[in-house]
Order: structure tokens, then C-alpha cells, then sequence
């Protein structure tokens, strides 16, 4: 069997005025999962929980991320987080604070068996 990829899906969060990097990458992460209503799961025979759901996040100071937090919002499926330097840190002009935004990009996996799509021979064509 083979991690594959079936999907991919982008979000971007922020924290507008707490400057709460995990708030950030927790809203990233449901703005790219609640913009879509993936079935590939029943198409290709597995369940939801089969689901391998890799998120990388991608804020200014990614220690701030609680990575379970984050994790702890997927409806289903095995998830993994890793976090990046990326998203931005944005001054407030009156100099009360910053604002915080953080980029996610979800991968969605299955394990399965890869197949090969046969050759023009094998099909029954000849040159």
C-alpha cells in the first residue's frame, strides 16, 4: 500500500486583535475544511476515519502554535500538524497591537494500492 494523495485544500485565518497565533491557524484550517464537502472517502471505498489528513500551517512565529488545538477541529480522519515560518504579522497603525494571519494548506491521503494504467499493447493496439 501507498499514502496518496486525493486532495489538497487552502485556507487563511486570523486573530484580529488578541494576536493569537493558534486562533489564527485554527480558523485557516476550518476555512479551507468548511468550504468543501469532500466524498472521496465513499468513492473509493474507504470510511471517513480512513482519511490521512497531513496540515501545515504557515504563521510568523509558528512556537506559538498549539499543534493539538489545532489538530482537535478535524471532524474525522487521522491528522498530523507541522507548522511553518509564513502568514504575516500586520502593526496596528495606532501601535495597539498586531494583527495575525496564518495560511493553512490541507493534504488529504488514502493508503492504497497504486494502479498503472496498461500500455497501448496491452490495450490492443499495435503501431
Amino acid at each position: 500500500m501507498a499514502k496518496t494523495r486525493v486532495a489538497m485544500e487552502f485556507g487563511m485565518g486570523t486573530s484580529l486583535r488578541k494576536a493569537d497565533y493558534t486562533k489564527a491557524a485554527i480558523r485557516a484550517v476550518s476555512d479551507a475544511l468548511w468550504h468543501n464537502s469532500l466524498t472521496m472517502a465513499e468513492a473509493f471505498g474507504f470510511t471517513k476515519e480512513d482519511m490521512i489528513v497531513d496540515i501545515e500551517i504557515g504563521t510568523q512565529q509558528p512556537e506559538k502554535i498549539d499543534k493539538d488545538a489545532v489538530k482537535a477541529i478535524l471532524p474525522y480522519g487521522q491528522g498530523s500538524v507541522s507548522v511553518v515560518h509564513g502568514g504575516l504579522d500586520i502593526e496596528k497603525p495606532d501601535g495597539s497591537g498586531t494583527t495575525i494571519i496564518a495560511n493553512a494548506a490541507i493534504a488529504v491521503f488514502f493508503d492504497m494500492e497504486r494502479v498503472k494504467a496498461p500500455d497501448a499493447a496491452q490495450v490492443g493496439g499495435s503501431a
